[in-house]
């Protein structure tokens, strides 16, 4: 572990951040150039006096989890990410399609959207980072572990996940699952997270096998979608994907048509967010 690069490097990016590049309200009398300290360790998930001691050289090694955190939260690109890994004494990730580094560019632009659900997911349809509007209507998914952080694995094998559609889309929303995993298993091949996947739900799960059989390949995420909200009931939206340049990670906009009852509905779960209705 170099903790002396560790900490100039640590240092350095935080103070070419911006509030606003990671989706905080500049605050006034900012003296400090970039983030501040506690706004890192905020959003790093950390004690504040763990990460000050990581700056002045004096911290314990980091542990994955917490440098995977760091990553996300300075913004890091995947070539930033390996050099953090390196300056504090750990193997590099191994680069896969399905590596869950999260992509600044997305980022920044989730980081904006405060009135739209939003949300990043990868070719197995596991959620890495969603919105407060996305988490009032899908759920918080943070703390699923397992494959049970997969959409796709979790559509086939638990019925309760299907209550955000209606019944009358179940089938079809069946189908663009498989074909998605099918488009995922394509890419990464025979020895990756997604051809376990595969060959799990085979075992699991007759409906998926059934559409498996059919080869169907797409990516569909251009859709007009019909979601359940427990409280408000049916949201009509349109989902518009925005990928990054290797296709391995989407982030989906649903945005509601202009001045409708959809519109509102979203509006009055920005203000309610997760709380029950009265």
């Amino acid at each position: 572990m170099n903790r002396a690069a560790l900490a100039d490097f640590l240092r350095r990016r935080r103070e070419a951040l911006r509030p606003s590049d990671v989706g905080l309200i500049p605050g006034p009398r900012r003296r400090t150039p970039g983030l501040r300290r506690e706004e890192v360790a905020a959003l790093t998930g950390m004690s504040v006096d763990y990460y000050v001691r990581l700056e002045q050289q004096r911290g314990p090694q980091p542990s994955e989890q917490m440098l995977a955190a760091l990553a996300r939260s300075l913004r890091l690109t995947v070539d930033e990410r390996d050099y953090l890994y390196r300056l504090a004494g750990h193997e590099v990730p191994r680069r896969t399609p399905l590596d869950s580094h999260l992509a600044p560019a997305l980022l920044r632009v989730l980081d904006r959207l405060e009135d739209s659900p939003a949300l990043i997911i990868n070719q197995l349809g596991e959620t890495l980072v969603a919105n407060r509007l996305a988490i009032a209507i899908f759920g918080d998914r943070a703390d699923l572990t397992g494959w049970s952080r997969s959409e796709v694995y979790r559509w086939f094998t638990d019925p309760a996940s299907r209550s955000v559609y209606p019944p009358a889309d179940h089938a079809r929303q069946a189908r663009s699952q498989v074909a998605g995993l099918r488009a995922a298993y394509g890419a990464a091949g025979d020895h990756s997270r997604a051809a376990e996947l595969v060959r799990v739900l085979l075992l699991e799960s007759a409906e998926f096998r059934e559409l498996w059989e059919q080869h169907e390949v797409a990516r569909r995420f251009e859709d007009h979608k019909t979601l359940v909200h427990p409280e408000i009931g049916e949201i009509e939206v349109d989902c518009q994907a925005l990928f990054t340049e290797d296709q391995s990670q989407a982030l989906l906009v649903l945005t509601p048509t202009p001045n409708s009852e959809a519109e509102e509905k979203i509006r009055l779960l920005a203000v309610l967010g997760n709380e029950q209705f009265a």
